[in-house]
């Protein structure tokens, strides 16, 4: 566990000075306050106000992505849970990415992660190995966008309806997804399309989801995210940060629910992405080709005993995964209760106002990270050592880009971190 628990070069730096039940599927009531026969606007519909008739909508909204048979969908599903996935815990080195990622999933309003490095250092092994560790959900069954049961903001239309009616849903567990995006991808394949030709001839909002939908309460991954189209990134940094997705054609507006950790990679020679973008990922991982000869040979022979026996190598890791499950589970039960001093809170946004960080988002994520390390550590607290860890990951990306400056901009945050905390 300590590797998984490793950080940076210069937050260990830092920390150095300051040192001091198997599922069932379920059915479920209406356990919600609404009114049949009553709008609830913005409040329960993303602003897409429904005119109720009777305890239903004036128009049928259509899921064209759920008319597939159910048969199908269980043997794809099945199929994909057996091809092997690198286990995250056999991962060699690369512990600021792996940190950001956990802390990701610990907390996923610290908004999600980009990770910059150099080709082939494990960057998309590591984000997918991530599935093996998320924890399972309650689910609607059949509901295109992963609906949870119990929580209105994380609803489709159609569930929503069906609560209001009185209608028992059959709910079922599975695991939180990830949605990869193709760089190739249209706009339409990722917000989904509206069928106007029906909304028109049969007055039904026929609505194919798209990858937005399919992410909700999951992860999307961009591979290469700094080739993608400004538009496209600024439409998924929008989702990511308001948790709904709009999709508008032609005078017909549907929304959705789109509460997805947003993580995305790409290589720095490839080009960066623009600043206003760049900010508003939560956590900033660099990742570098590993040089320490040993270390390089325990990799590769790693990978090679994957590649001869993947069933023989995941379960030589199975005890590590479920212990840093287990780990998981139990800080994400207890991240509300981890407190952080307002001395601290100070000193971070001391830091944020020197280093002329704009706006606050900043601030706002360093406290979260932090709170969420102390929780992964099993700590009710955040100590300063906890602060130091995660402070360069949340404000390198942020800091205004200097053309004569050779430093490294990780290295001016600990600098700044020293002069305020020490």
């Amino acid at each position: 566990m300590a590797s998984v628990l490793g950080t940076s070069s210069t937050a260990i730096l830092a920390s150095r000075s300051l040192s001091s039940p198997s599922p069932r599927p379920t059915t479920i009531s209406s356990s919600l306050s609404l009114i049949p026969g009553k709008s609830y606007g913005k409040r329960f519909y993303g602003g897409f106000g429904i005119e109720s008739k009777k305890g239903r909508s004036q128009f049928a909204v259509t899921n064209v992505a759920t008319e597939i048979n159910s048969v199908e969908q269980a043997q794809k599903l099945s199929k994909e849970n057996q091809r092997p996935v690198y286990p995250f815990t056999a991962i060699v080195g690369q512990e600021e990415m792996k940190l950001c990622l956990l802390l990701n999933v610990i907390d996923p309003k610290i908004g999600g992660v980009m990770i910059m490095g150099d080709r082939g250092t494990g960057k998309s092994t590591t984000v997918r190995s991530l599935v093996d560790l998320l924890p399972e959900i309650k689910v609607v069954a059949g509901d295109p966008y992963n609906s949870d049961p119990e929580d209105p903001e994380s609803m489709g239309v159609e569930v929503r309806e069906s609560i209001v009616n009185g209608e028992e849903l059959s709910i079922t567990m599975t695991k939180i997804n990830m949605v990869d995006l193709p760089l190739g991808a249209t706009e339409d394949r990722v917000c989904g399309t509206i069928d106007i030709e029906k909304a028109l001839t049969e007055g039904v909002k026929a609505f194919e989801p798209g990858l937005l939908a399919k992410a909700n309460r999951g992860i999307l991954y961009v591979d290469e995210v700094n080739l993608l189209d400004d538009h496209l990134v600024d439409v998924l940094l929008d989702s990511a940060a308001s948790g709904w997705n709009t999709v508008e054609r032609e005078g017909i507006s549907i929304s959705h629910p789109a509460r997805f950790i947003l993580i995305g990679s790409g290589n720095p020679e490839e080009g960066e992405l623009r600043p206003q973008l760049l900010d508003r990922f939560g956590m900033h991982a660099q990742v570098g080709t590993v040089r320490d000869a040993e270390l390089r040979v325990k990799i590769v022979e790693e990978r090679s005993r994957f590649d001869k026996n993947p069933k023989e190598f995941r379960n030589s890791y199975t005890a590590e995964q479920e212990k840093l499950q287990q780990q998981i589970d139990s800080a994400r039960s207890s991240l509300s209760s981890v407190q952080i001093d307002r001395e601290l809170k100070v000193k971070i946004s001391k830091v944020c106002s020197e280093l002329n960080v704009d706006g606050l988002r900043g601030d706002i994520v360093i406290n979260r990270a932090a709170k969420a390390l102390a929780s992964l550590k099993g700590r009710d607290s955040v100590t300063a050592e906890d602060i130091a860890t995660v402070i360069p990951n949340c404000l390198r990306h942020r800091l205004r880009k200097d053309p004569l400056e050779s430093i490294d901009s990780g290295l001016l945050v600990i600098e700044k971190f020293y002069e305020v905390f020490t």
